[in-house]
């Protein structure tokens, strides 16, 4: 019995250790082919399930959940074919005012937006701003350097969250 624990016990053990680091070479894939100021991540689950995982992320941490388009189904009202693509614009004003008020042209990048899509491969993908990038791209200096950290911070969570295994 106790061979059979320890054999069952390491399976699953390898078994998880396979996962995370499969999972850990499709992230770094993703990200050397991210365009400038993207972050890509990959997700084990169709379109649908990693929206609706991140939607309830979202919900639990108490953020506002402002729309969700769909450009797939759009396409589709115009006779149009694309593969499974939707964006989830979502934020919380006091975070995302500090920063408007250090350059409001950041307002053209907030609230802040997930892209979940179903690329040519057929593999669910995950994007977003990178916040650091934002700060570069509106010119910050200086200005809102620790609200961008902890912007970073929590859309790595809340999108590790949503992909995990």
């Amino acid at each position: 019995m106790r061979n059979t624990t320890a054999i069952g016990l390491g399976l699953i053990t390898l078994f998880t250790g396979l996962t995370v680091a499969y999972f850990s070479r499709q992230q770094a894939m993703a990200q050397a082919t991210a365009p400038t100021g993207l972050i890509l991540k990959a997700s084990p689950y169709s379109v649908e399930e990693t929206e609706t995982r991140f939607k309830k992320i979202l919900e639990s941490k108490g953020l506002s959940l402002f729309a969700t388009v769909d450009h797939a189904e759009n396409a589709s009202g115009a006779g149009l074919e694309l593969r499974p693509t939707r964006v989830v614009i979502f934020g919380n004003p006091k975070v995302g005012t500090p920063l408007m008020q250090c350059q409001q042209t950041m307002a053209i990048d907030l609230p802040q937006k997930v892209l979940i899509w179903e690329d040519e491969q057929g593999d669910v993908q995950l994007a977003y701003n990178d916040p650091q990038y934002l700060g570069g791209r509106h010119r910050l200096n200086g200005c809102g350097v620790e609200t961008l950290k902890t912007v970073s911070g929590a859309l790595n969570n809340l999108t590790n969250a949503a992909i995990a295994p």
